[in-house]
């Protein structure tokens, strides 16, 4: 099954700064944040996630809402999570508030839930660390019931059980598209084969092609469970300027600030810029440069993973929103019409 060519942006809402330097507020850069949504969608981008964090660097806590706001204000693009824990979440109220979602935007949401590498919701809401797997099985398999539609009875250990409960809203056209956020574990492949759930890639590091072993997997996955094909997506950072030059030097010293304080926590070696280089270029993950070699760099990782769908991550905290905005202007303006130029014979 051949399924079309999506090439989307997504945010965490990175805090951004002002023209001096100053970090904005977290109300400034989420106002930001629906202005940057709006213009990607009168450029013709296909998708716009926002990411869930809790942090003073990521203050979208409440993607849902802020995608209500973009979806009054846009007619066209998909939006949804970029991902959703669903490990600290009611698996109910995330698919009731994406329904809603749904509602507003005319069917043009989705969900792509995840177990969370960034673990700030776990200690906020009052789980423990050691129910990690536990919590996402058992939530993921509430949540492929609710996607059914109808009443639903489910019984686990995480939370109260249903008897025939009927959720609302209801969707009008079918259940929307959910995806499962894979960064490492074939067990989070199988599982969102299991399910019938699409495949997002997180490749955040390293040469994007050893998780190519994951897209074969998932395949296989698929036709054991007796699943219908379902596409491949990959999720990945970068940043697009004028330049080469001026993207690395507008993204480098923000990356290493980032990448060194959160290193501290979850175990990162401190960046160099030999290795911030060799990220930028092509056995790397991060899509960092002008518009052609950012396209370049696209349509050469999207055959080699079996994806058909493409999620820039961009913006950096530290960036100004003007410099987000260039980024999504060429992105939709100039990246995504070239890569579907250099990905034409396969589409």
């Amino acid at each position: 099954m051949q399924f079309p060519l999506v090439l989307g942006l997504d945010t965490f809402g990175d805090r951004t700064n002002d023209a001096d330097g100053r970090p904005i507020s977290h109300a400034q850069t989420i106002r930001n944040l629906v202005e940057q949504g709006v213009l990607a969608d009168e450029l013709g981008v296909d998708f716009f996630g926002i990411g869930e964090h809790h942090t003073d660097d990521w203050p979208l806590s409440a993607a849902d809402v802020v995608l209500g706001a973009i979806a009054a204000r846009t007619k066209r693009i998909r939006l949804g999570s970029a991902v959703t824990v669903l490990s600290s979440d009611d698996p109910v109220r995330v698919f009731q508030r994406y329904s809603t979602l749904n509602a507003i935007s005319g069917g043009r949401a989705e969900v792509i839930l995840g177990r969370g590498s960034s673990i700030d919701s776990f200690p906020l809401f009052g789980y423990d660390l050691a129910d990690y797997e536990t919590l996402f099985e058992e939530k993921v398999n509430l949540f492929a019931e609710l996607r059914k539609g109808g009443p639903v009875t489910w019984e686990g250990t995480t939370r109260a059980a249903l008897i025939n409960q009927d959720v609302v809203p209801h969707t009008e056209s079918g259940p929307f598209p959910v995806w499962i956020g894979v960064g490492g574990s074939p067990q989070s492949v199988v599982r969102a084969a299991h399910y019938g759930f699409n495949l997002m890639l997180a490749i955040i590091g390293g040469n994007p092609s050893r998780f190519a072993p994951f897209s074969r997997l998932y395949d296989q996955a698929l036709k054991q469970f007796g699943q219908t094909p379902r596409p491949v997506g990959v999720h990945g950072p970068g940043h697009v300027a004028a330049t080469d030059e001026k993207a690395r030097e507008e993204f480098w010293p923000y990356y290493e600030d980032v990448i060194t304080r959160i290193g501290k926590t979850r175990g990162f070696a401190t960046p160099t810029r030999e290795q911030f280089l060799h990220e930028v270029g092509s056995h790397g993950a991060l899509y960092v440069g002008s518009p052609q070699t950012v396209a370049q760099k696209i349509a050469a990782n999207l055959p080699a993973l079996g994806a058909t769908r493409f999620d820039l991550k961009y913006g950096m905290g530290g960036l100004s929103h003007e410099a987000l905005m260039t980024n999504i202007e060429l992105y939709g303006t100039e990246v995504i019409p070239r890569v579907r130029e250099l990905l034409a014979s396969e589409f």
